[in-house]
């Protein structure tokens, strides 16, 4: 049967940055109107089954109301306690349901949350969040189509998925925790709102991508070596006086000068040591937790990220395989 899962953050969207910068906000009821728009996309290539995980803003609920799906949706049994480890537990069980692909609601702090329980199953990243590096801004109809076809069989996962790279952070020797996107190293001594939002505060950088296009404490690596998904690196970057200044969108609507040390490139499975300490660590965009005085602490480039379903060759192999010309596969037409 196949079967896809849905993990919608309420909580992405909503953080300090609406109130220090200028960051989009998405309330809940966008988010129920992407995931009805979503189930419509997945009824409509055949997907049967649709596993959702249950929150507080009852958003999978809302996207059933006024629709009529011939696939059935369920919500995983868990308790719920509005916070990331919502995300990672239920990816967790969506493994071991071993659903076909797992599409995320939320930014970059969501699917790395996500990512922390889902092992290998394909993601589909539908951003929702604020600085969203790791999700797309894709059409939820078209999100929805997408997993479909990879969760029923119609594609190649060689052909339409591509490996992701993670930052592993290692305390005393031991993994603490991971990023999918970056690593800020925090002067500040508290964890307090979370949202990295204040340049000055940071002192290192680590990254595993950092493209032109995108916002965020990356956008300031991309000033300096454009890196992408497929490059077998990632970027080191010590701010501060003594090399050059480059200007970033380091946050919705602000574009920053930021004073960089020097930089090198991250190779994989290298092991960084972090000179600043105490500090506070922040993990894509989040403060996260705080290093005591006398830890050690490390980052290390792996190639062991989720795979991530490219929305366009996903779509673009399904038509060259005549998905979309089978009328018997449109099940689905209300909803959306």
């Amino acid at each position: 049967m196949a079967t896809v899962g849905i993990i919608a953050n309420p909580a992405a969207g909503k953080d300090i940055r609406r109130l220090v910068a200028h960051g989009r906000f998405v309330p809940n009821q966008e988010k129920v109107n992407i995931l009805k728009r979503i189930l419509a996309g997945l009824d409509a290539v055949g997907v049967e089954r649709v596993v959702m995980m249950p929150d507080m803003a009852a958003l999978g609920r809302g996207a059933l109301d006024n629709t009529s799906f011939s696939l059935s949706v369920e919500f995983l049994e868990m308790p719920v306690f509005n916070d990331d480890l919502d995300s990672t537990r239920a990816a967790g069980m969506m493994a071991d349901m071993e659903v076909g692909c797992l599409i995320t609601l939320g930014g970059d702090g969501t699917n790395r949350a996500v990512a922390k329980g889902s092992r290998n199953i394909p993601l589909v990243a539908v951003s929702t969040g604020t600085n969203n590096v790791f999700p797309e801004m894709v059409e939820g109809t078209i999100a929805g189509l997408a997993a479909g076809v990879v969760a029923c069989e119609k594609v190649s996962l060689d052909g339409t998925t591509v490996a992701s790279k993670r930052l592993e952070i290692l305390v005393d020797g031991e993994m603490r925790d991971i990023a999918l996107v970056d690593v800020a190293i925090s002067k500040e001594r508290f964890v307090g709102s979370r949202a990295i939002w204040d340049v000055g505060t940071v002192d290192e950088l680590f990254l595993t991508r950092a493209e032109p296009s995108s916002i965020g404490l990356s956008a300031i690596g991309a000033q300096l070596k454009p890196t992408y998904t497929c490059d077998r690196w990632g970027l080191r970057i010590s701010l501060g006086p003594g090399g050059t200044t480059v200007s970033a969108p380091v946050a919705p609507g602000m574009i920053e000068p930021v004073s960089i040390a020097h930089w090198s490139k991250l190779e994989y499975g290298e092991k960084a040591d972090v000179s600043l300490n105490p500090c506070t660590v922040a993990l894509d965009g989040e403060r996260t937790f705080s290093a005591l005085p006398g830890q050690k602490v490390q980052v290390s480039l792996t190639d062991k990220g989720p795979p991530v379903v490219s929305i366009d060759a996903a779509l673009k192999e399904a038509a060259r395989n005549g998905t979309f010309t089978r009328d018997a596969i449109f099940r689905g037409r209300s909803g959306s």
